[in-house]
């Protein structure tokens, strides 16, 4: 992380100035398969696994294996790794997981210019294996390099008048390959360049590497490598991580992003034929410095054009296109709006320049099981020509502009940390690429700064704000705590509570996690993934914007948050359920046989006799457990999930410390022991209609003993109409809608306490309901929608107008004492709503008649 700024800090405030589209035959839908929220990968095979401890749940970085003032080269010998011959590399005449390490042990003998760390291991536990190529630096030298890095981030007007930065500094490159481990391709690719550079004693290799270092990512997902699925061991597409964090290989390339501050990135995918090279269509993301980004991320993908095309295929003989820039030869469908991918995501830590680069051959999924190995070898062969050239002309790029590159870069960061108004893209500001038009111009009035109010032990977001400041800084965002009080306008903040100050190098990273977002719905017609995002409103904590006015605030710079952990000395205790973080310790309390009970609000009361394992849970999870003189009515029960759901929903449900068993139709219909769980969750997977007669009566058996269901979107609403459950009609709104969306709170069981916010993705909502079923929550009047991207369908239905006011989460008693619950909303998508999930948590200790 960046060096923080000298304390005491003041801050004086002042108002600133400032259907998927796939172009020319793409092989693949490059959008997730068949729904991004319902993937078949969550069963029972792909099982997400509970974070390996709940230090993780702060998403800190990693501890580099070397210090950044290490020289180069950094010899490591690594260790072999067994042979395995199910490896789906095999078959593509690929290099396996198991061959990488031999290799890269043998190139780093080459010469001088090979070096090899380990950047962290996968969620299956392998190594994930970062290259740098560069020439050789002594201790000294590598001292300067990294001096200058921090000076062009945290001194970015003194950076650009250092003439030592102009001379002497090396442009970093990254090359991220395999990110989806069912695109095998940029893998080889990169160890073929990686030789190649290893040994070229040429003068423009020599050129290069005197003036750069290239980082390799070999393989960003070696369990997807091995196993042939674009998803890691856990489920997840590490391709839609990177503002959650939830993955440990997405956690180590956030790190390399903020260690190496690359100037430039490409990310090796597959499969759209032409191969495809970003920049892209709109929407654009609006806390870029996109004038500056636009200018060299096309200048590369011209240069990448050429060195493909110039390979030779073609699609009389080879069956390959030429290449594409989507900027240029589409109108919309492939956007760079969300920072959930990897080349949206390193912008905000330096790069000037970053792609996605889909090279066009398809060999995975039916492709791989129905071709035969001729012809994948041959098509794979083609895609690892076409990703090396990638690479080369990506290297060229930088040998003749990197002067240039780490000016902008210092640009970006400059204008970030004087505060100044974004520069919008037109002919005169990007002079060189055509065809920009209005439709092009996305900008933000950055805040001046944003606040998250210190909390007292009683209220409900001080383990929510400890989370969401720890999160900031593990993405190098600077955050100060008050020393103070200090008045804002007519508001008056207590000491303790944190400010994100906005005049700072990634004001755009910071903004881009706090800010509501956008509603982008009348801007394209269609978005490539989702439109919101934003953890001001999704995580928890009560944040601030701040947007202009005068404020002076007596501050220091934060390396950690303050733990919001305590356990009261007295008496007995009350754990809110308001946090996931709460959830979970209520779970392991329960899971410890202490027997806690049920307040009046939904709360937790927990005996005094547990005040030892409250304590050891406080410091675990960080969570307050307060006096309280309030007895208690239901006990809450261990409650045991089946859940046919989705990848992320497993994670969040296993970080909740719930006892879960992934199920299916296929595992209902083989026979399943309903006596184990307590609750059925149904999200995907599921399908009543196709359960054999056997499984059925099982099925309906547990439901008639007391069963509880908690059901999400249509399938949860199938489920419900199918058995007979709960009266409602399931209506479904526009299939591509989603993002943040403004909700009204019934309070009680599920949503006491509950953000006045939450997400959707292909949202629904319910009417005609009959008697006995509870609203529990509704669709905001007017336009409910904040952030994202909602359109009504072709015959004007499905729009947020008609969600506006409508049931999203309504509830019915079930049998002996328990409950069904259904949702129209996504209060776990992607492991990443954390202030929504305890929606999910207490209905799930409802449903069981806890």
């Amino acid at each position: 992380m960046g060096i923080p700024r000298p304390v005491p800090v003041l801050l004086v405030g002042a108002a600133l100035t400032g259907t998927l589209l796939v172009p020319g035959g793409a092989q693949a839908d490059p959008r997730p398969e068949p729904s991004p929220v319902r993937s078949a990968e969550a069963q029972e095979s792909k099982a997400a696994k509970s974070p390996a401890s709940t230090a993780e749940r702060a998403l800190q970085g990693l501890v580099p294996e070397f210090s950044h003032t290490a020289g180069y080269p950094r010899e490591r010998q690594l260790p072999t790794v067994p042979v395995n011959p199910a490896d789906k590399s095999l078959k593509l005449g690929l290099t396996p997981y198991h061959g990488i390490a031999p290799k890269l042990n043998a190139l780093q003998k080459l010469g001088d210019r090979v070096s090899v760390e380990i950047a962290g291991r996968s969620a299956g536990g392998h190594q994930l294996y970062l290259v740098t190529v560069t020439s050789p630096e002594s201790a000294r030298e590598a001292r300067e390099q990294e001096r200058m890095r921090e000076r062009i981030e945290n001194s970015p007007a003194t950076a650009a008048r250092d003439q030592q930065i102009k001379a002497e500094y090396k442009t970093p490159v990254f090359i991220n390959n395999n990110i989806h481990g069912n695109e095998w391709e940029g893998t080889d690719a990169a160890l073929k360049l990686i030789e190649k550079l290893a040994a070229a004693k040429d003068a423009g290799t020599e050129e290069l590497l005197d003036h750069s270092r290239v980082y390799f990512n070999v393989t960003a997902n070696p369990d997807g490598r091995i196993a042939g699925t674009r998803a890691n061991a856990n489920g997840f597409d590490l391709n839609r991580d990177f503002v959650t964090a939830s993955q440990p290989e997405t956690r180590a390339m956030r790190q390399i992003a903020i260690d190496k501050q690359p100037a430039v990135m490409i990310d090796l995918h597959g499969y759209v034929n032409g191969t495809l090279i970003e920049p892209t269509t709109p929407p654009h993301g609006e806390n870029y410095e996109y004038d500056l980004f636009l200018k060299n991320t096309y200048a590369n993908a011209l240069g990448m054009e050429a060195a493909v095309n110039g390979l030779g295929y073609t699609e009389a003989e080879d069956g390959v296109l030429p290449a594409q820039i989507p900027f240029r030869d589409s109108q919309e469908g492939w956007d760079d709006w969300p920072p959930i991918f990897t080349p949206q995501y390193m912008p905000f830590h330096g790069a000037t320049a970053a792609h996605t680069i889909e090279f066009p051959m398809q060999v995975n999924n039916r492709a791989y099981d129905t071709l035969p190995v001729e012809e994948l070898r041959r098509r794979s062969a083609i895609n690892t020509d076409i990703a090396g050239a990638a690479m080369r002309a990506t290297l060229d790029f930088v040998r003749e502009r990197g002067a240039a590159l780490i000016a902008d870069q210092i640009e970006t960061f400059r204008r970030a940390d004087a505060g100044e108004a974004q520069v919008p893209v037109s002919s005169e500001t990007v002079p060189g690429v055509p065809g920009i038009g209005p439709e092009d111009v996305y900008t933000t009035d950055f805040p001046r700064a944003y606040v998250i109010p210190a909390s007292g032990r009683s209220q409900r977001s001080a383990t929510a704000a400890a989370r969401l400041v720890d999160h900031l800084l593990a993405n190098d965002v600077r955050v100060e705590r008050a020393v103070r009080d200090f008045r804002v306008g007519s508001r008056t903040y207590p000491r303790g509570s944190y400010l994100v100050d906005l005049e700072q190098p990634k004001r755009g990273m910071a903004n881009v996690l706090l800010a509501d977002g956008r509603d982008i719905s009348d801007k394209v017609s269609v978005m490539y993934d989702i439109s919101g995002w934003s953890l001001g409103r999704l995580w928890g904590a009560s944040v601030v914007e701040v947007k202009d006015g005068r404020f002076d605030v007596r501050s220091t710079p934060v390396r950690s948050a303050s733990s919001a952990g305590y356990v009261a000395r007295y008496g007995d205790l009350r754990l809110r359920l308001d946090d996931p973080r709460e959830i979970a310790a209520l779970n392991s309390l329960l899971a410890s046989g202490i027997s806690v009970r049920e307040a009046a609000d939904g709360s937790a009361i927990v005996p005094s006799s547990a005040r030892r394992e409250a304590w050891k849970l406080a410091r675990e999870y960080d969570v307050v457990f307060a006096a309280t003189r309030a007895r208690g009515s239901e006990a809450f029960a261990r409650t045991r999930v089946a859940a046919a759901v989705s990848s992320g929903e497993l994670f969040a449900l296993r970080e909740m410390n719930f006892d879960v068993v992934p199920v299916s139709t296929a595992t209902l219909n083989a026979g399943f022991d309903w006596s184990a769980v307590d609750v059925l969750m149904a999200s995907t997977g599921l399908d009543h209609g196709a359960l054999n007669a056997s499984a059925r009566g099982a099925l309906d058996a547990f439901l008639a003993d007391g069963g509880g269901v908690v059901g999400l979107g249509e399938t949860g609403a199938a489920l419900s109409s199918d058995t007979g459950l709960l009266a409602a009609k399931a209506v479904a709104g526009n299939g591509d809608a989603n993002g943040v969306v403004r909700v009204a709170n019934a309070g009680g069981l599920v949503t006491g306490g509950a953000p006045d916010h939450t997400f959707v993705y292909s949202p629904v909502w319910f009417t005609d309901l009959g008697p006995g079923v509870r609203i529990e929550q509704s669709y905001g009047a007017g336009n409910p929608l904040l952030s994202g991207h909602w359109r009504p369908l072709e015959d004007g239905t499905g729009g947020p107008a008609d969600a506006a006011g409508r049931a999203s989460v309504v509830s019915a008693a079930g049998a002996e004492g328990s409950r069904v619950f259904l949702f129209g909303t996504e209060p776990l998508f992607r492991a990443h709503p954390k202030g929504v999930y305890p929606q999910i948590g207490r209905a799930l200790l409802g449903a069981s008649g806890s």
